[in-house]
């Protein structure tokens, strides 16, 4: 069982650098932002992943403070694209 968890682990790695490119070709600050939140999930996932197979019950914790730092960024970027939108449709 711990082979299958190490094999989506990678797996989910692979997709990470997959990713990367979309970060480097994205157009928008959206789409980076979709991208780091791709980042985030994958991330939590794997750490889970990791932690069943090796039995260490600290990636869990590590994957819990991932989660968090994932929404938070995501609330950080929805506030500031906002404020960005405001402004330009104030005339400022």
């Amino acid at each position: 069982m711990q082979t299958l968890y190490f094999t989506l682990a990678l797996f989910l790695l692979l997709n990470l650098i997959v990713g990367m490119w979309r970060v480097l070709r994205g157009p928008t600050a959206a789409d980076r932002m979709l991208t780091a939140q791709l980042f985030g999930t994958t991330s939590v996932a794997a750490m889970l992943l990791l932690a069943q197979a090796t039995d260490k019950p600290a990636l869990r914790d590590v994957a819990l403070v991932f989660a968090l730092l994932a929404a938070v960024t995501a609330v950080a970027f929805i506030r500031r694209a906002w404020r960005v939108r405001e402004k330009k449709h104030d005339g400022n």
